[in-house]
Protein backbone atom coordinates (compact mmCIF):
# COMPACT_ATOMS: atom_id res chain seq x y z
CA UNK A 1 0.00 0.00 0.00
CA UNK A 2 1.26 3.46 -0.89
CA UNK A 3 2.27 5.66 2.02
CA UNK A 4 0.68 9.11 2.06
CA UNK A 5 1.47 12.04 4.32
CA UNK A 6 -1.25 14.57 5.15
CA UNK A 7 -1.24 17.85 7.05
CA UNK A 8 -4.50 18.45 8.94
CA UNK A 9 -5.57 21.95 10.07
CA UNK A 10 -8.44 22.65 12.47
CA UNK A 11 -8.70 26.30 13.59
CA UNK A 12 -10.65 27.29 16.68
CA UNK A 13 -11.42 30.73 18.07
CA UNK A 14 -8.24 30.99 20.16
CA UNK A 15 -6.21 28.00 18.99
CA UNK A 16 -5.27 26.02 15.90
CA UNK A 17 -5.00 22.25 16.06
CA UNK A 18 -2.60 20.70 13.58
CA UNK A 19 -1.75 17.06 12.96
CA UNK A 20 0.36 15.03 10.56
CA UNK A 21 -0.88 11.64 9.42
CA UNK A 22 1.07 8.98 7.57
CA UNK A 23 -1.79 6.91 6.22
CA UNK A 24 -4.01 6.27 9.28
CA UNK A 25 -1.22 6.85 11.81
CA UNK A 26 -1.13 10.20 13.61
CA UNK A 27 2.61 10.86 13.85
CA UNK A 28 2.50 14.49 15.06
CA UNK A 29 -0.03 16.78 16.69
CA UNK A 30 0.05 20.19 18.30
CA UNK A 31 -2.48 22.68 19.60
CA UNK A 32 -1.22 26.18 18.87
CA UNK A 33 -2.60 28.73 21.36
CA UNK A 34 -3.36 32.30 20.26
CA UNK A 35 -3.59 34.95 22.97
CA UNK A 36 -6.04 37.85 22.80
CA UNK A 37 -3.01 40.11 22.30
CA UNK A 38 -1.92 38.05 19.28
CA UNK A 39 -5.36 38.29 17.69
CA UNK A 40 -6.14 41.91 18.66
CA UNK A 41 -4.68 43.49 15.47
CA UNK A 42 -7.14 41.60 13.22
CA UNK A 43 -10.59 43.10 12.68
CA UNK A 44 -12.03 39.93 11.13
CA UNK A 45 -11.29 36.25 11.62
CA UNK A 46 -10.17 35.69 8.03
CA UNK A 47 -7.55 38.45 8.41
CA UNK A 48 -5.75 36.03 10.74
CA UNK A 49 -4.91 33.84 7.72
CA UNK A 50 -1.23 34.72 7.31
CA UNK A 51 -0.57 34.90 11.06
CA UNK A 52 -1.91 31.40 11.68
CA UNK A 53 -0.39 29.97 8.48
CA UNK A 54 3.08 31.16 9.47
CA UNK A 55 2.65 29.67 12.96
CA UNK A 56 1.69 26.32 11.43
CA UNK A 57 4.61 26.31 8.99
CA UNK A 58 7.02 27.15 11.84
CA UNK A 59 5.77 24.24 13.99
CA UNK A 60 5.81 21.74 11.13
CA UNK A 61 9.30 22.62 9.93
CA UNK A 62 10.62 22.73 13.52
CA UNK A 63 9.32 19.18 13.91
CA UNK A 64 11.49 18.16 10.94
CA UNK A 65 8.87 17.89 8.18
CA UNK A 66 9.42 19.50 4.79
CA UNK A 67 6.33 21.09 3.30
CA UNK A 68 6.97 19.35 -0.02
CA UNK A 69 6.65 15.98 1.72
CA UNK A 70 2.88 16.39 2.09
CA UNK A 71 0.55 14.74 -0.40
CA UNK A 72 -2.53 16.67 0.71
CA UNK A 73 -3.53 19.47 3.07
CA UNK A 74 -6.97 19.07 4.65
CA UNK A 75 -8.58 21.93 6.55
CA UNK A 76 -11.70 22.03 8.68
CA UNK A 77 -14.63 23.25 6.58
CA UNK A 78 -16.23 26.57 7.44
CA UNK A 79 -19.55 28.34 7.05
CA UNK A 80 -19.74 28.15 3.28
CA UNK A 81 -22.96 27.70 1.32
CA UNK A 82 -25.05 24.63 2.21
CA UNK A 83 -23.54 21.64 0.37
CA UNK A 84 -23.92 17.84 0.29
CA UNK A 85 -21.49 15.87 2.44
CA UNK A 86 -18.12 14.81 1.12
CA UNK A 87 -14.66 16.19 0.50
CA UNK A 88 -14.19 19.29 -1.64
CA UNK A 89 -11.08 20.66 -3.28
CA UNK A 90 -10.57 24.30 -2.36
CA UNK A 91 -11.15 26.55 -5.37
CA UNK A 92 -11.51 30.29 -5.90
CA UNK A 93 -15.29 30.18 -5.50
CA UNK A 94 -14.88 28.51 -2.12
CA UNK A 95 -12.16 30.96 -1.08
CA UNK A 96 -14.49 33.89 -1.77
CA UNK A 97 -17.24 32.33 0.33
CA UNK A 98 -14.86 31.46 3.17
CA UNK A 99 -13.85 35.13 3.26
CA UNK A 100 -17.26 36.77 2.88
CA UNK A 101 -18.95 34.10 5.07
CA UNK A 102 -22.54 33.88 3.76
CA UNK A 103 -23.71 32.22 7.00
CA UNK A 104 -21.51 34.23 9.36
CA UNK A 105 -17.91 34.39 10.54
CA UNK A 106 -16.33 31.40 12.24
CA UNK A 107 -12.74 30.37 12.93
CA UNK A 108 -13.28 27.16 10.93
CA UNK A 109 -13.44 29.34 7.79
CA UNK A 110 -9.67 29.66 8.11
CA UNK A 111 -9.17 25.91 7.63
CA UNK A 112 -9.71 25.91 3.87
CA UNK A 113 -7.92 29.23 3.36
CA UNK A 114 -4.76 28.20 5.20
CA UNK A 115 -4.76 24.74 3.61
CA UNK A 116 -5.00 26.33 0.17
CA UNK A 117 -2.23 28.84 0.93
CA UNK A 118 0.15 26.07 2.04
CA UNK A 119 -0.78 23.78 -0.87
CA UNK A 120 -0.09 26.57 -3.37
CA UNK A 121 3.29 27.25 -1.76
CA UNK A 122 4.17 23.56 -2.13
CA UNK A 123 2.91 23.28 -5.69
CA UNK A 124 2.61 19.49 -5.60
CA UNK A 125 -0.23 19.02 -3.11
CA UNK A 126 -3.89 19.96 -3.18
CA UNK A 127 -6.04 21.51 -0.46
CA UNK A 128 -9.39 20.14 0.69
CA UNK A 129 -12.15 20.60 3.22
CA UNK A 130 -14.47 17.80 4.34
CA UNK A 131 -17.98 17.64 5.81
CA UNK A 132 -18.30 21.21 7.10
CA UNK A 133 -21.03 22.10 9.61
CA UNK A 134 -23.24 23.40 6.76
CA UNK A 135 -23.61 19.97 5.11
CA UNK A 136 -27.21 19.92 3.90
CA UNK A 137 -28.89 16.67 2.84
CA UNK A 138 -32.27 17.36 4.44
CA UNK A 139 -35.45 16.24 2.74
CA UNK A 140 -37.61 19.12 1.51
CA UNK A 141 -40.43 18.15 3.87
CA UNK A 142 -38.05 18.61 6.83
CA UNK A 143 -37.39 22.26 5.96
CA UNK A 144 -40.89 23.49 6.79
CA UNK A 145 -41.36 25.27 10.11
CA UNK A 146 -44.94 26.48 10.33
CA UNK A 147 -44.56 29.87 8.69
CA UNK A 148 -43.06 30.78 5.29
CA UNK A 149 -40.90 33.51 6.83
CA UNK A 150 -38.90 30.81 8.60
CA UNK A 151 -37.04 27.76 7.31
CA UNK A 152 -35.28 24.95 9.18
CA UNK A 153 -31.54 24.95 8.49
CA UNK A 154 -29.03 22.11 8.47
CA UNK A 155 -26.14 23.18 10.73
CA UNK A 156 -24.66 20.31 12.73
CA UNK A 157 -21.56 18.30 13.61
CA UNK A 158 -21.41 16.72 10.17
CA UNK A 159 -17.73 15.72 10.27
CA UNK A 160 -17.95 13.69 13.47
CA UNK A 161 -21.46 12.35 12.82
CA UNK A 162 -20.45 11.02 9.40
CA UNK A 163 -17.19 9.52 10.73
CA UNK A 164 -18.98 7.71 13.58
CA UNK A 165 -21.73 6.43 11.26
CA UNK A 166 -19.11 5.04 8.85
CA UNK A 167 -17.21 3.41 11.73
CA UNK A 168 -20.38 1.70 12.97
CA UNK A 169 -21.23 0.52 9.45
CA UNK A 170 -17.77 -1.04 9.18
CA UNK A 171 -18.25 -2.78 12.53
CA UNK A 172 -21.44 -4.46 11.35
CA UNK A 173 -19.90 -5.31 7.97
CA UNK A 174 -22.09 -3.00 5.94
CA UNK A 175 -21.56 0.12 3.87
CA UNK A 176 -22.66 3.45 5.36
CA UNK A 177 -24.92 3.81 2.33
CA UNK A 178 -26.72 0.57 3.26
CA UNK A 179 -27.79 1.44 6.80
CA UNK A 180 -30.06 3.75 8.78
CA UNK A 181 -28.66 5.16 12.02
CA UNK A 182 -29.39 7.96 14.44
CA UNK A 183 -26.29 9.84 15.62
CA UNK A 184 -26.35 12.14 18.66
CA UNK A 185 -23.30 14.38 19.00
CA UNK A 186 -23.11 15.68 22.57
CA UNK A 187 -20.68 18.57 22.99
CA UNK A 188 -20.86 22.31 23.58
CA UNK A 189 -23.68 22.09 21.07
CA UNK A 190 -25.89 19.05 20.52
CA UNK A 191 -27.03 17.67 17.17
CA UNK A 192 -29.16 14.59 16.56
CA UNK A 193 -29.27 13.40 12.96
CA UNK A 194 -31.32 10.81 11.05
CA UNK A 195 -28.92 9.08 8.64
CA UNK A 196 -30.69 7.22 5.84
CA UNK A 197 -28.55 5.29 3.35
CA UNK A 198 -25.62 7.69 3.61
CA UNK A 199 -27.59 10.96 3.85
CA UNK A 200 -28.60 13.00 6.90
CA UNK A 201 -32.20 13.59 5.89
CA UNK A 202 -33.17 15.48 9.05
CA UNK A 203 -31.20 17.09 11.87
CA UNK A 204 -31.69 19.87 14.39
CA UNK A 205 -29.89 23.19 13.96
CA UNK A 206 -27.17 22.75 16.60
CA UNK A 207 -25.92 26.34 16.35
CA UNK A 208 -28.81 28.57 17.38
CA UNK A 209 -32.00 26.95 16.23
CA UNK A 210 -33.77 24.00 17.76
CA UNK A 211 -33.43 20.59 19.36
CA UNK A 212 -32.13 19.71 22.85
CA UNK A 213 -30.47 22.30 25.04
CA UNK A 214 -26.73 21.82 25.52
CA UNK A 215 -23.99 22.98 27.91
CA UNK A 216 -24.15 26.49 26.43
CA UNK A 217 -27.11 26.62 24.01
CA UNK A 218 -30.78 26.98 24.82
CA UNK A 219 -32.09 24.68 22.07
CA UNK A 220 -35.76 24.94 21.16
CA UNK A 221 -37.44 27.57 23.34
CA UNK A 222 -41.19 28.26 23.71
CA UNK A 223 -41.61 30.83 20.93
CA UNK A 224 -44.50 32.71 22.51
CA UNK A 225 -42.56 33.31 25.71
CA UNK A 226 -39.47 34.22 23.70
CA UNK A 227 -41.43 36.76 21.64
CA UNK A 228 -42.79 38.39 24.80
CA UNK A 229 -39.28 38.63 26.24
CA UNK A 230 -37.95 40.22 23.06
CA UNK A 231 -40.55 43.01 23.26
CA UNK A 232 -40.51 43.43 27.03
CA UNK A 233 -37.93 46.21 26.93
CA UNK A 234 -35.80 44.29 29.41
CA UNK A 235 -33.38 42.80 26.88
CA UNK A 236 -31.51 43.77 23.71
CA UNK A 237 -31.06 41.66 20.58
CA UNK A 238 -27.50 41.02 21.74
CA UNK A 239 -28.80 39.76 25.09
CA UNK A 240 -31.22 37.36 23.42
CA UNK A 241 -28.57 36.04 21.03
CA UNK A 242 -26.28 35.33 23.99
CA UNK A 243 -29.12 33.60 25.82
CA UNK A 244 -29.71 31.34 22.82
CA UNK A 245 -26.05 30.61 22.10
CA UNK A 246 -23.35 30.97 24.72
CA UNK A 247 -25.36 31.60 27.88
CA UNK A 248 -28.10 28.99 27.59
CA UNK A 249 -28.30 25.39 28.79
CA UNK A 250 -25.95 24.45 31.65
CA UNK A 251 -24.60 28.01 31.73
CA UNK A 252 -28.07 29.43 32.43
CA UNK A 253 -29.17 26.75 34.91
CA UNK A 254 -25.90 25.91 36.66
CA UNK A 255 -23.41 28.68 35.86
CA UNK A 256 -20.96 26.49 33.92
CA UNK A 257 -20.50 25.08 30.42
CA UNK A 258 -18.29 22.27 31.75
CA UNK A 259 -20.28 19.05 31.36
CA UNK A 260 -17.75 17.09 33.43
CA UNK A 261 -18.14 19.58 36.29
CA UNK A 262 -21.91 19.05 36.14
CA UNK A 263 -21.40 15.26 36.18
CA UNK A 264 -19.18 15.50 39.27
CA UNK A 265 -21.67 17.78 41.04
CA UNK A 266 -24.52 15.40 40.27
CA UNK A 267 -22.54 12.40 41.55
CA UNK A 268 -21.71 14.34 44.72
CA UNK A 269 -25.40 14.82 45.52
CA UNK A 270 -26.18 18.16 43.86
CA UNK A 271 -29.88 17.62 43.11
CA UNK A 272 -30.17 20.58 40.75
CA UNK A 273 -27.16 19.45 38.69
CA UNK A 274 -28.66 15.96 38.44
CA UNK A 275 -32.09 17.31 37.46
CA UNK A 276 -30.70 19.57 34.72
CA UNK A 277 -28.40 16.83 33.40
CA UNK A 278 -31.31 14.39 33.28
CA UNK A 279 -33.46 17.00 31.52
CA UNK A 280 -30.81 17.35 28.82
CA UNK A 281 -30.60 13.56 28.40
CA UNK A 282 -34.41 13.46 28.28
CA UNK A 283 -34.47 16.01 25.44
CA UNK A 284 -31.75 14.12 23.53
CA UNK A 285 -33.69 10.85 23.83
CA UNK A 286 -36.88 12.63 22.78
CA UNK A 287 -35.08 13.95 19.67
CA UNK A 288 -33.82 10.44 18.93
CA UNK A 289 -37.43 9.26 19.04
CA UNK A 290 -38.37 11.94 16.54
CA UNK A 291 -35.57 10.81 14.23
CA UNK A 292 -36.81 7.22 14.52
CA UNK A 293 -40.16 8.34 13.14
CA UNK A 294 -38.35 10.14 10.29
CA UNK A 295 -36.69 6.80 9.48
CA UNK A 296 -40.09 5.06 9.79
CA UNK A 297 -38.79 2.84 12.57
CA UNK A 298 -36.11 1.24 10.42
CA UNK A 299 -33.05 1.98 12.55
CA UNK A 300 -29.88 -0.13 12.64
CA UNK A 301 -28.26 1.68 15.54
CA UNK A 302 -28.32 4.70 17.84
CA UNK A 303 -24.82 6.15 18.17
CA UNK A 304 -23.86 8.52 20.99
CA UNK A 305 -20.69 10.56 20.51
CA UNK A 306 -18.97 13.74 21.72
CA UNK A 307 -17.47 14.60 25.09
CA UNK A 308 -20.65 14.04 27.12
CA UNK A 309 -20.74 10.43 25.89
CA UNK A 310 -18.07 9.74 28.55
CA UNK A 311 -20.83 10.24 31.15
CA UNK A 312 -22.15 6.69 31.58
CA UNK A 313 -25.16 7.78 33.63
CA UNK A 314 -26.17 10.23 30.88
CA UNK A 315 -25.87 7.55 28.19
CA UNK A 316 -27.79 5.07 30.35
CA UNK A 317 -30.62 7.58 30.72
CA UNK A 318 -30.84 7.85 26.91
CA UNK A 319 -30.64 4.08 26.49
CA UNK A 320 -33.46 3.55 28.99
CA UNK A 321 -35.70 5.91 27.02
CA UNK A 322 -34.70 5.08 23.43
CA UNK A 323 -33.12 1.62 23.57
CA UNK A 324 -36.36 -0.01 22.41
CA UNK A 325 -35.79 1.60 18.99
CA UNK A 326 -32.39 0.07 18.20
CA UNK A 327 -29.11 -0.91 19.89
CA UNK A 328 -27.41 2.06 21.57
CA UNK A 329 -23.63 2.37 21.32
CA UNK A 330 -21.40 5.10 22.75
CA UNK A 331 -18.34 6.51 20.99
CA UNK A 332 -17.02 8.93 23.63
CA UNK A 333 -15.13 12.01 22.52
CA UNK A 334 -14.47 13.02 18.97
CA UNK A 335 -11.51 12.82 16.62
CA UNK A 336 -12.03 15.48 14.00
CA UNK A 337 -8.39 15.29 12.93
CA UNK A 338 -8.61 11.58 12.11
CA UNK A 339 -11.93 12.16 10.34
CA UNK A 340 -10.38 14.89 8.16
CA UNK A 341 -7.37 12.66 7.45
CA UNK A 342 -9.65 9.75 6.57
CA UNK A 343 -11.44 11.84 3.97
CA UNK A 344 -8.13 12.97 2.49
CA UNK A 345 -6.86 9.39 2.32
CA UNK A 346 -9.94 8.27 0.42
CA UNK A 347 -9.12 10.85 -2.26
CA UNK A 348 -5.42 10.01 -2.40
CA UNK A 349 -6.25 6.31 -2.71
CA UNK A 350 -8.75 7.14 -5.46
CA UNK A 351 -11.57 5.53 -3.49
CA UNK A 352 -13.66 8.67 -3.99
CA UNK A 353 -13.51 11.75 -6.21
CA UNK A 354 -13.42 15.18 -4.56
CA UNK A 355 -16.54 17.23 -5.20
CA UNK A 356 -16.69 20.58 -6.99
CA UNK A 357 -17.73 23.57 -4.93
CA UNK A 358 -19.73 26.03 -6.99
Amino acid sequence: MDKFRLLIINPGSTSTKIAIFENEENVFKKNLKHSSEDLAPFETITEQDDYRKNAIIHEVTEAGYELKSFDAIVGRGGLVKPIPSGIYEVNETMRKDLIKSPLGEHASNLGGLIADDIAKSIGTAKAYIADPVVVDEMEDIARYTGHPKFKRLSIFHALNQKAIARAYAKEINKAYEEINVIVAHLGGGISVGAHKNGRVIDVNNALDGDGPFSPERAGGLPVGQLAKLCFSGDVTLKDVKKMIKGEGGFVAYLGTNDAYDVEVRANDGDKEALAVSNAMAYQVAKEIGACASVLKGKVDGILITGGIAYNKQFVSFIEEMAGFIAPVKAYPGEDEMAALAGNGLMVLRKEIEPKLYQ
